[in-house]
């Protein structure tokens, strides 16, 4: 068993710095070799434990741990896709992130969804406070570390950056977690580590670099031991054509080894599929004039970011985890990563929305905050939106208005979806965040309620409880005109009355509060009603209750479309309402 390069996700809101922290890590990886030759092809950023030695030497000297982690991999897909491309078995893969928050802004959306995902899947993080060059009246100031830069600025200045480490300290800890400046830390276990840093003047790097590597190593030594010969498995970041290679895919290599001539077990729409491996390439140091960017290898070992090219992987899914072929007839890789994607992309025969979204991890991660807010999804794909996603859509919208819609996350719409769904009315929804993704469709059905419920208020009869007050009868009959008290629940003109036996006794013509006619009347107002068909005196007498008749089909319809807008009162009054007209139907 070996330490294999912790996998490292960098995460955080757009345009927060996540590439340019990524590009100077990169720097850090070729600073001696020639311009260019940096690993983003494959989707990943190899950094040595020499490249890290390398680029701390002038901040840290003689102070640098004694590390045997070879060295770190960092993930180059910044933002949370990190996380739903690589999956396995519904965690993420990546060992650690760097949660990127631009020090001058504090958080946005995407940083709190982030922080989410961490806490979601239980990862560790430090926080990369970058633009620090950004804070007014800052001055780089060489080679020295961070913390010693912050001392040589003005007085104003370190205040200045104290209230923004602050305010992102106060930000975390609103979310249940606790941080501090990593140079503060007297517990690396409670607390999460904020570096300042300014990826454009790489200042702060060095203390980034040793963070990552130093938390890796202390605290996830049996997350990163692997057994070098053991069965390769990894996740798939993405699937592309490469020229003169065909279809190819990007892999992280997470566990044991993987070679040319492999059998590998991925996913793809319709459950597992296999394939035989021809080429394992790597980004080369050196690319050459001719362009060409790649070399063969014959075997990479975890953690490793690599191209793999075969025949029938066109099909292959992003997101998708990858094994090999133990070739053990006691172990069916197959089946697993079957059943891991039929769970994740299954249609169900119930009503429910249509999820697309740019790979299964994705999908999963939607599907779980769906489930959290009790909303079923009726089927799930990686892709585009297109037009049979609206049809299907538009077929649970006749029976479930509000689950006839579309949700799609970092995918396009096809422009005959986009005609179908204005056609046939279907809401669609897109976005780059997950978490927004979910709550705009959430805020739209609370919205969707309140309209069908001032809709259906409106049209349907208002429980209300009267009495009848003693003394107050101003003409018997054709119409009788009386007062009363709203007992309970709410008085409309039109409605129609009954008395406590079940019987209908007259329709409401018109209302009227000190001497002026209203619409209608709440709990405990007093007024006067006239009644076309009721005989005070003989139909009713004073102190009588009189209540609202409803049927219970429209009793139903009041409690589902609209309990909020009844009130206590008015649910109270419809109870005792249903209770006599049930007894008059035996």
């Amino acid at each position: 068993m070996v330490l294999r390069q912790p996998i490292v996700a960098v995460m955080g809101h757009v345009d927060h710095g996540k590439t340019s922290i990524l590009d100077a890590i990169r720097k850090t990886n070729v600073a001696k070799k020639e311009a260019g030759a940096i690993t983003q092809h494959i989707g990943a950023s190899e950094i040595s434990l020499a490249d890290i030695k390398q680029a701390c030497s002038s901040t840290v000297g003689s102070r640098l741990p004694d590390f045997t982690i070879p060295g770190l991999l960092f993930i180059d897909t910044p933002g949370h896709e990190s996380f739903t491309h690589l999956r396995e078995r519904g965690g993420s893969i990546a060992d650690i992130a760097v949660l990127v928050v631009d020090i001058t802004q504090g958080f946005q959306p995407q940083t709190v969804e982030s922080i989410k995902i961490l806490k979601e899947f239980k990862t560790p993080f430090v926080v990369a406070a970058n633009k620090l060059d950004l804070v007014s009246g800052w001055k780089s100031s060489g080679k020295c570390g961070i913390v010693e830069a912050i001392g040589l600025q003005r007085e104003d200045v370190q205040t200045r950056v104290d209230e923004m480490l602050y305010g992102l300290v106060g930000k975390l800890h609103e979310r249940g977690i606790e941080s501090e400046r990593f140079d503060r830390i007297t517990d690396f276990t409670k607390q999460v580590a904020i570096i300042p840093v300014s990826a454009t003047r790489r200042e702060g790097l060095a203390e980034l670099l040793l963070s990552v590597a130093g938390l890796s190593q202390k605290f996830l030594e049996k997350e990163l031991k692997t057994e070098v010969g053991g069965i390769g498995k990894g996740s798939v970041l993405e699937v592309k054509e490469e020229k003169g290679l065909g279809t190819t895919m990007d892999v992280i290599i997470y566990e044991g080894t993987l070679k040319k001539n492999d059998t590998i077990f991925f996913g793809t729409i319709n459950g597992s599929a296999k394939a035989k491996i021809r080429g394992v390439l790597k980004p080369k140091l050196k690319p050459k004039a001719d362009g060409d960017k790649f070399e063969y290898v014959d075997k990479v070992h975890a953690a490793a970011g690599v191209k793999l090219y075969a025949p029938g992987l066109e099909a292959a899914l992003p997101g998708s985890p990858i094994v090999v072929d133990d070739k053990n007839p006691k172990t069916d890789q197959l089946k697993e990563i079957n059943d891991l994607i039929k769970g994740i992309l299954s249609e169900s025969e119930s009503m429910g929305i249509i999820v697309k979204a740019d790979t299964i991890g994705s999908i999963e991660a939607v599907r779980k905050l769906l489930t959290a807010q009790k909303v079923q999804v009726k089927r799930a794909g990686v892709g585009n939106v297109v037009k049979k996603d609206i049809v299907d859509a538009s077929v649970v919208r006749a029976t479930e208005p509000y689950l006839g819609v579309v949700l799609a996350f970092n995918v396009g719409v096809a422009e005959d979806a986009n005609a179908e769904a204005a056609k046939k009315c279907v809401k669609l929804f897109s976005s780059d965040v997950i978490y927004s993704l979910c709550e705009d469709y959430a805020a739209w059905v609370e919205e969707q309620k309140k309209i069908a419920s001032g809709a259906a208020i409106e049209r349907l009869p208002s429980p209300a409880k009267l009495l009848v007050l003693p003394s107050c009868t101003f003409r018997e009959s054709k119409p009788a005109i009386f007062g009363v008290q709203v007992a309970g629940g709410r008085l409309k003109k039109g409605i129609r009355l009954m008395d406590k036996k079940g019987k209908i006794i007259g329709q409401v013509r018109e209302i009227q509060k000190d001497g002026k006619p209203v619409q209608e009347a709440k709990h405990n107002e007093e007024l006067a009603i006239s009644v076309e068909g009721a005989i005070c005196g003989k139909t009713f007498i004073e102190n009588d209750y009189l209540f609202t008749y409803i049927t219970r089909k429209e009793a139903d319809e009041l409690l589902s479309s609209c309990s909020e807008e009844l009130g206590e009162d008015g649910k109270a009054a419809l109870e005792e309402i249903l209770s006599i007209t049930d007894k008059s139907l035996i």
